[in-house]
């Protein structure tokens, strides 16, 4: 049995989506340029893309003018990397949303469902919290690395204890998964509000901001250190195609086409708590980057994944420039947490979906 035989089961009823695959995947990609192009030019000091030769002539030593040196020290070391970790992040949890929806079969699948959102936040927040306190001997020699660090671990663990929980002799049980990590997201969440409840003011601060999210802090080591994770995601990822467009049938009739379903799950889960322990590492909670952005690619294209997964981390990178340019210019020279603009977005677009073409499907 070929992929192609997955290849869905509502093809003869493609004519009712707007756009083919080649035209969603260019136009995604287009989008996003426009998005990074834009992210790279605007910015509250008035440097412009225009002036991006002179900076990378500064970076290579072959310009000493003073201005060329603070042109650099924008476009090259603040506002690149920022723009780079902003399309990470936005694909990441993007395309984490499409694998859980598609994993689960129902589009109302969050990124966050399995808990993995929730650990690495609990992991940050003790880190916040406890930092210059009784964990300071261990992560004072991690640095500046010390939140992202934590943040991925508590991610991590709290996928590898999802997956002792749900494994049943060598089998991965979807609906205790779904269950036990409502549980654990739950349980983090008051973890959390107990260390807050504890912290001084300082750290309450530093708490709130954390949790509404930024790519304030992007630096080319951060770029460097989720290098790793955005490989194995492009890497692992095509393995969950065919997988996931059996799901579309059921997880029986997947297998009976042939589908390997639980090594379809365990993939699903890797590259779902490396997506979503990364980006929340890298700029703590957004919402509805998981959400809303595979539905609308299920509404322009329909539900193969062989477009979905790539358009969602398209258009998904595209939304998190969009709402960090939003974010760094709305109270310029002050900036809004990103997780506030991403909630003004995605909240009216998720309702809008809600009311206008219902989600009752996966279709």
């Amino acid at each position: 049995m070929t992929s192609e035989a997955l290849v869905l089961p509502d093809r003869k009823k493609r004519s009712a989506h707007p756009l083919s695959t080649a035209q969603l995947v260019v136009g995604a990609a287009l989008l996003l340029f426009v998005a990074a192009t834009a992210s790279l030019a605007l910015g509250p000091t008035g440097i412009s893309l225009g002036s991006l030769p002179r900076a990378i002539s500064s970076a290579l030593g072959m310009t000493t003018d003073a201005s060329a040196a603070r042109e650099q020290l924008v476009l090259i070391d603040i506002r690149m990397p920022r723009t780079l970790i902003g399309m990470f992040v936005g694909a990441s949890l993007a395309v984490a949303g499409a694998i859980m929806q598609g994993l689960f079969r129902n589009p109302l699948a969050d990124p966050g469902l399995i808990g993995v959102s929730s650990g690495a936040a609990l992991a940050a927040v003790a880190t916040i919290a406890l930092g210059n306190g009784i964990a300071a001997p261990l992560l004072q020699p991690l640095g500046v690395y010390a939140l992202p660090v934590a943040a991925f671990v508590g991610g991590v663990a709290t996928t590898g204890l999802l997956v002792l929980i749900a494994g049943r002799h060598g089998q991965l049980m979807v609906g205790t998964l779904l269950l036990a990590g409502i549980a654990l997201g739950a349980l983090s969440g008051a973890l959390t509000g107990l260390i807050a409840y504890a912290s001084d003011d300082r750290e309450l601060r530093d708490l709130t901001f954390w949790s509404m999210g930024s790519l304030g802090g992007s630096t080319w080591p951060k770029v460097f250190a989720v290098m790793p994770f955005a490989v194995l995601i492009v890497v692992m990822t095509p393995a969950l195609i065919r997988g996931l467009n059996g799901f579309l049938l059921g997880e029986s009739e997947a297998f009976h086409l042939g589908v390997n379903v639980e090594r379809t799950k365990t993939i699903a889960i890797i590259v779902t708590a490396a997506s979503v322990g990364a980006a929340v590492a890298m700029a703590g909670i957004i919402g509805f980057v998981g959400i809303v952005v595979p539905h609308v690619v299920r509404l322009l294209a329909g539900p193969d994944h062989r477009v979905v997964l790539p358009g969602s981390a398209l258009l998904g990178a595209t939304l998190m420039l969009v709402a960090d340019i939003a974010a760094r210019m709305m109270v310029t020279p002050a900036e809004l947490p990103i997780g506030i603009v991403m909630a003004g977005i995605g909240a009216p677009v998720f309702l809008h979906l809600v009311m206008k073409r219902g989600i009752g499907g996966m279709e």
